[in-house]
């Protein structure tokens, strides 16, 4: 499959229209419409439907979009990669799970990028099983991701800044008048959780003989689609501690306390390149002072 024609692909699914793809793409609009038949016949499958002046995707051309932009991706950083030569450069590639830590991470990435300032960084917003998902698949190269997570697969350092559990509550809830929140409070209370099965068991444990009786009436993976439902007083939000403030919203911990610690994980059996080992060396000593 040839790279080339997977871009023609992605614009004229951006464009909607093959006329302009072509004149675009600096190619007569018979030729990008052979190019695009030939690649349908070779995965036996229609990615457009054609109308008379535009042309639209189809749901195996949406789905095809999806792989096609992440091997167009990996591609360009591949060749950034190899044609690096004594300076460092080239794209690193971080998910990023919605933490405190951030702001660590954050601290060494503008460190380590006025220091190698070709070097440019590309973050991908998800839960753990997302970014895990993407390190496997080489996506990323590396994965901030809170414990406990399994990373037997993975190298890691872990991170000084803790993770605070508790709640967001909008001001008109009761909740908003609590100092914390104790097991046993949210029985009855309509309840926003996350989607990640390991964490909710971690929040199980805190609850204890309560667990069972919580009403978890929806469930997120990134935290502001939640605040939008709690800004409309339809329950609580179970999350972490952010530097991000919700109008409306109280964020009220847990007591007992509940803190996790975070990792940033990277497959360690993999070749990666200069750029990338260059980072893992200053993730490296940074979690050592």
């Amino acid at each position: 499959m040839d790279i080339r024609v997977l871009n023609y692909f992605l614009l004229t699914a951006r464009e909607e229209n093959i006329t302009r793809a072509a004149e675009r793409l600096h190619l007569t609009q018979p030729t990008l419409s052979r190019q695009l038949k030939a690649l349908e016949l070779e995965l036996g499958v229609s990615l457009f439907e054609r109308h008379h002046h535009s042309v639209s995707l189809t749901n195996e051309g949406l789905l095809f979009r999806r792989r096609a932009q992440d091997i167009v991706d990996m591609a360009t950083r591949a060749k950034d990669e190899v044609q690096s030569a004594s300076e460092i450069t080239g794209e690193i590639a971080i998910g990023c799970s919605e933490l405190q830590s951030m702001a660590e991470l954050a601290q060494i990435m503008g460190a380590f990028q006025r220091q190698h300032p070709l070097v440019r960084f590309a973050l991908h917003s998800g839960n753990n099983e997302d970014i895990k998902t993407w390190l496997e698949q080489g996506i990323i190269d590396l994965g901030l991701l809170i414990e406990p997570v399994d990373a037997t697969r993975y190298e890691s350092v872990r991170l000084h800044q803790k993770e605070t559990w508790g709640i967001l509550a909008h001001e008109d809830s009761p909740f908003a008048n609590y100092d914390a929140i104790h097991p046993g409070d949210l029985v009855g209370t309509p309840v926003i959780t996350i989607l990640d099965t390991v964490v909710q068991k971690e929040l199980a444990r805190w609850s204890g003989k309560y667990a069972k009786h919580m009403g978890n009436w929806a469930r997120y993976n990134l935290l502001y689609n939640a605040a939008m439902l709690a800004q409309q007083n339809c329950g609580v939000v179970i999350c972490l501690q952010l530097n991000q403030q919700f109008e409306h919203l109280r964020f009220i911990p847990l007591e007992p306390q509940l803190t996790l610690n975070s990792i940033v994980a990277w497959r360690g059996q993999q070749p990666h390149s200069k750029a990338t080992k260059a980072f893992i060396d200053t993730l490296q000593t940074s979690a050592m002072q």
